[in-house]
């Protein structure tokens, strides 16, 4: 792992709503992101801070989590509540593409990415927790988290992989020859062939990293893999996921009842297809915390939140 760099953040942009979960960035430079009450955001003009301006583009009717933009102006979303959505951009038309698996229903999609066969792939957190209680899910260390794919016309997904550990941000290879998943719980990602001779198979593609992994991020082809890391390890935490089954659900009974605040330490990563790091910029007492997104726009990092009301600008990384 790379030496960490200090991450520089410009300003902070309220955006009228709690809780910016995901940031993605479309070809102009603007960012759509979704917050609590389930509307859909475009934030424009982020370089200019008089004249920075929050568009609502649709209502889910749930809680957006992880974003996907098409070329056919329309927008896939994972949401906590209703499962994997399809957003029409420009008349703000919402439509299910998915709310169960084999007769489940859908609770926690967390993140979602398109292929160029068609396919859509989207992740699930936790079949045992939702989104009001995923610290439950972190102590509990239940896995049972899942990689999901909705093959073109299809009704209902299929599961690719199962038994993650808080599966959470996803995106595909430049070449789309595998996919890496993010495992919130176990501090690592984990890549998922989906071509070649190790095709179905899963593997270990960066463990050890410094803080917890939450959506990831690509934007050009040939760019790095953007990585947000939602907090620092808790080194208690990782002791506790020894214990038995037993202790820890105990521990989670007690965790999703306790107040929780986020630590000031935050920080982002981007690595290459190879698994080695490009960047790590870190900061330590932070007022913008809990960094759940990230993406390049305006010539900025945008650092999303789900406990921020609204998003970060910081000083891009300088090119090595």
């Amino acid at each position: 792992m790379n030496h960490p760099r200090t991450l520089v953040p410009h300003r902070y942009l309220a955006i009228g709503g709690r809780g910016p979960e995901d940031v993605v960035a479309d070809t102009r430079g603007r960012v759509v992101t979704g917050v609590e009450d389930g509307r859909i955001l475009r934030l424009d003009r982020l370089a200019d801070p008089v004249r920075a301006r929050v568009t609502v583009l649709a209502e889910t009717g749930g809680r957006p989590l992880g974003l996907e933009l098409l070329t056919d102006d329309s927008l896939l979303v994972c949401d906590a509540e209703r499962g994997l959505l399809r957003v029409d951009l420009t008349d703000g038309t919402v439509r299910i593409l998915a709310d169960s698996v084999a007769g489940e229903p859908l609770r926690f999609a967390s993140n979602v990415v398109a292929l160029s066969d068609g396919s859509i792939c989207f992740t699930v957190s936790s079949r045992r927790y939702g989104l009001e209680q995923w610290i439950g899910e972190l102590t509990e260390h239940t896995g049972t988290g899942r990689l999901l794919r909705l093959a073109p016309g299809a009704d209902s997904p299929e599961v690719l992989l199962e038994g993650l550990e808080f599966a959470n941000g996803l995106a595909p290879s430049a070449d789309e020859s595998f996919l890496v998943v993010a495992e919130t719980g176990a501090c690592r990602l984990t890549r998922y062939w989906l071509t070649g001779p190790k095709a179905g198979r899963a593997e270990p593609f960066v463990e050890g990293l410094p803080g917890m992994p939450d959506n990831l991020w690509r934007g050009a082809p040939d760019g790095p893999l953007w990585v947000a890391l939602a907090g620092p390890r808790v080194p208690p935490l990782d002791l506790l996921h020894r214990a038995s089954p037993a202790v820890r659900r105990a521990a989670a009974r007690v965790a999703v009842r306790a107040p929780f605040r986020p630590t000031g330490t935050i920080g982002v990563l981007a690595v290459d297809d190879t698994g080695t790091t490009v960047h790590h910029l870190t900061r330590h007492r932070s007022r913008f915390r809990m960094v759940t997104s990230v993406c390049e726009a305006a010539g900025h990092l945008v650092l999303g939140s789900v406990w921020e009301s609204g998003i970060a600008l910081c000083e891009p990384p300088a090119p090595k």
